[in-house]
């Protein structure tokens, strides 16, 4: 992980629209004296354009130069960068070493200096003069002194264990909803690790608006929940940040799962990689999930269920599109509800809007056979309908590492029952009515007269009467 030092002043502002940064200035703050007028010549933290500008910048310089240097090198400015962030791994030290390097020769090319390194492999560190490194990291003994914690992208990394945690500082705040909600936004989880813990803070704000409370109104003590309390737990949780463990050797099998749930309160999915090594070896690594409330206004769990359904395949788009491991077989898909199966099956009826337009998503990217039958007991997507209390979290292996299936062979997975090739009803709410054809009876014996003739016929009529 490395910043890019001062990267908005890097980049230079054309002649012709320095005029629009300009800005007035007193000498030592003093109002009373002349003011002067400058305008800026580079970008400026604040403004709404800069950080579109400095990463066009970066990219064009990656560009420019992309005959001199790996191809790896140049994919890391398109892909790993986050404004002024970059976060990339490796599977060997001495890659690491030397696409350092080559990272930091290509941007000073650009004017741009990597700095604020940090890594959890001392031996790369190392290799790294020191004020380049991180500043916490500059007066360290990094042959035996431990490596403090750092943030990467909002989130907590434990570089010493390698694992992502959560660092939780509550500070005092109302009994609210104003001060709840900010509460619950002070707990950063952007790849939804704790989303099972969270969704019951969701739900007690979904609470106070069902009964509209006002923001700084104080929240009746029957709805206070004990969620507050058990926050701190959080602290005690971790991810590895890794998915390969350590010594797995090289993938030759790798696979994603997604499994999706609804309840009446909520409906969500979680996704996991499965990898398989040379000797067979399989692993299971947690990699998003995503917990959504049910609206208000009541919806059948159906419904719901569709919904988290379409939830997976958006997650399967995503994390395709970022994963930088090879994925060598078609995702698949599980899920406890047999309506969604036999929707997505469905191969004759017509649905109304709300289910069409969901099963269409569904179907555009996946195919029916992707789609699989699994108990709820066994679906690590229960937790982000119903949720799970601080120590059940800690305690639930399942959340990490996926069902107890998945690590073992494809032939010891649940069996697909039979019922899933069970026809629609007929007088299923979601199916849209076939249209009546009304029939016209027609009398063979009755000529047929054309308008034209009629009226031909009453013109002969009055002239000969």
């Amino acid at each position: 992980m490395a910043d890019i030092e001062s990267m908005f002043h890097q980049v230079g502002v054309p002649d012709r629209d320095t005029t629009f940064l300009r800005f007035l200035w007193w000498d030592d703050g003093d109002t009373t004296r002349q003011v002067q007028e400058y305008q800026m010549l580079v970008h400026l933290c604040g403004a709404i354009s800069s950080p579109a500008s400095a990463n066009f910048a970066l990219r064009q310089t990656a560009d420019d130069n992309k005959n001199c240097f790996p191809t790896e090198v140049i994919n890391t400015v398109f892909r790993n960068f986050y404004v002024d962030d970059c976060l990339k791994s490796f599977p060997a030290e001495n890659g690491a070493i030397a696409h350092v390097n080559h990272l930091q020769a290509l941007l000073s090319r650009g004017g741009f200096r990597l700095t604020k390194w940090v890594s959890n492999s001392r031996k790369v560190l190392q290799a790294i003069p020191k004020p380049e490194l991180s500043k916490e990291l500059r007066r360290l003994d990094l042959s035996k002194d431990e490596i403090p914690a750092q943030r990467a992208l909002g989130m907590q990394w434990c570089v010493e264990t390698d694992t992502f945690t959560f660092n939780i500082r509550i500070k005092p705040r109302q009994p609210t909803r104003r001060g709840i909600l900010s509460i619950v936004s002070s707990v950063f989880d952007p790849s939804g690790f704790a989303a099972p813990f969270v969704l019951f803070a969701k739900q007690m704000l979904q609470d106070l608006c069902r009964i509209k409370l006002g923001w700084d109104d104080e929240i009746p003590p029957e709805h206070l929940s004990s969620w507050l309390d058990d926050l701190p737990k959080l602290s005690s949780f971790s991810v590895n940040r890794s998915m390969l463990p350590e010594g797995f050797g090289p993938v030759v099998f790798s696979q994603l799962h997604h499994f999706s749930d609804a309840s009446e309160a909520a409906y969500g999915s979680v996704s996991y990689l499965r990898i398989t090594n040379a000797e067979g070896k399989v692993h299971c690594a947690f990699l998003f999930a995503k917990s959504r409330l049910a609206p208000l206004k009541s919806i059948s769990i159906p419904r719901l269920e569709l919904s988290a359904g379409t939830i997976s395949i958006r997650l399967d788009k995503m994390l395709k599109r970022e994963i930088e491991i090879p994925l060598s077989e078609p995702s698949i898909f599980w899920t406890d509800s047999m309506s969604v199966l036999r929707y997505v099956k469905n191969e004759s009826k017509r649905f109304h809007t709300f289910v069409a337009n969901r099963i269409a998503m569904i179907r555009d990217s996946s195919s029916p056979g992707q789609w699989y039958h699994l108990e709820g007991i066994k679906n690590p997507g229960d937790h982000t309908s119903r949720g799970l209390s601080a120590e059940g979290l800690l305690s639930c292996d399942r959340w990490l590492m996926g069902p107890e299936f998945l690590w073992k062979s494809e032939c010891q997975w649940p069996t697909q029952s039979l019922d899933t090739s069970i026809a629609i009803q007929h007088n299923d709410p979601k199916v849209k009515p076939a249209p009546e054809v009304k029939s016209h009876a027609i009398s063979l014996g009755a000529p047929i007269v054309s308008p034209t003739a009629s009226l031909s016929d009453r013109f002969e009529r009055s002239i000969h009467s």
